[in-house]
């Protein structure tokens, strides 16, 4: 008689990563934020550190591994930007319990999705930094363009498909 295996969706999608891929990917990702700018402007389009966030937390398909390192990415890309410390790292949190969360119950292998998620966290991240920058900050100056926000939405997204297939091949399955 056959015997059958009951294993729920999260354990048999549920992936992890080689120590040096979790460590080195988001540095790189934060190293080249941080450095990029200066001498190439339009690169400040993208956020590295978001994407490696989103895909790091969807890929683990747990909420808090995926708090954890949105917090540390956001902590770490507050160091090396002139933005008070904090900023990032809570907004990064925020998506990284998010996004764990969603790829609990989604796939987030498909393409459609990964479309839709990177488009939605990107512009959830700028209304997490308006509303930290304005709220809890006190910067009544700080401004979005909310149509340079949709673009840069955009941008994060195309930029997204290509980092996360390359990154597909980083997985191990548990």
């Amino acid at each position: 008689m056959p015997i059958h295996s009951y294993t729920s969706r999260r354990e048999l999608e549920e992936h992890s990563f080689h120590p040096a891929v979790t460590l080195l990917v988001p540095v790189a990702a934060i190293v080249l934020q941080a450095l990029l700018p200066r001498p190439f402007p339009r690169f400040a389009i993208f956020d590295l550190p978001l994407l490696i966030t989103i895909f790091f937390a969807v890929s683990r398909r747990s909420p808090i591994a995926g708090a954890l390192t949105g917090a540390a990415i956001g902590l770490l890309q507050d160091a090396l930007t002139a933005q008070p410390i904090g900023i990032n790292g809570i907004a990064k949190t925020v998506i990284g319990y998010t996004a764990a969360s969603i790829g609990l119950q989604i796939d987030v292998e498909n393409i459609t999705t990964r479309v839709l998620i990177n488009f939605g966290f990107s512009l959830l991240n700028s209304l997490l930094l308006f509303l930290i920058n304005r709220r809890l900050i006190g910067l009544s100056d700080f401004h979005l363009s909310w149509t340079h926000e949709l673009i840069r939405a955009a941008a994060n997204t195309l930029l997204a498909i290509p980092v996360f297939l390359f990154l597909d091949r980083a997985k191990r399955t548990e």
